[in-house]
């Protein structure tokens, strides 16, 4: 009888480190941070989470299943580097904007398609990709050649 309570016991408890797992692996969510872009239209206001640690970065915005429209997570490379980005477990379509070491959207990828493993890349090297909502793009006027302010950059505003 002892022995079938132990068991149950460790069984109960691997069962909860199972579940977890999950959780511990996802680590906390990264800070948060205002960014702007300036558009034909204006500028455009967002808050975005910075992926600044190897975790993070790969992570990404993977197992989210809704962003705000003024959401966003930005990806910081440090050096211009010729970014490649993909979508595994990311259940929402995203735009990405590849920005040049001074600020400028360099290319624009609208609406990735949700768990696609192929590879969208920028044409040129970029220190940082800007991840928003499938559709931020079309709805605000965002082209290649707009401002984008953010520390960083040193010309937040």
């Amino acid at each position: 009888m002892l022995a079938r309570r132990a068991f149950l016991l460790l069984a109960m408890a691997t069962l909860a480190l199972l579940a977890l797992g999950p959780a511990r692996g996802r680590g906390e969510r990264p800070e948060t941070e205002p960014l702007t872009i300036v558009t034909a239209q204006g500028p455009q206001h967002f808050t975005v989470e910075v992926a600044r640690t190897p975790e993070q970065m790969e992570r990404g915005l993977m197992f989210r299943t809704s962003l705000a429209q003024d959401a966003g997570m930005l990806f910081d490379f440090k050096t211009p580097t010729l970014a490649t980005m993909w979508m595994k477990n990311t259940y929402i379509p995203l735009d990405m904007l590849f920005v040049d070491a001074h600020g400028r959207i360099a290319d624009i990828h609208q609406r990735a398609v949700p768990q696609s493993l192929d590879l969208i890349s920028s044409s040129t090297p970029v220190r940082v990709v800007i991840e928003l909502a499938g559709g931020t793009v079309e709805r605000l006027g965002i082209k290649i050649g707009d401002e984008v302010r953010f520390p960083l950059f040193g010309n937040a505003s």
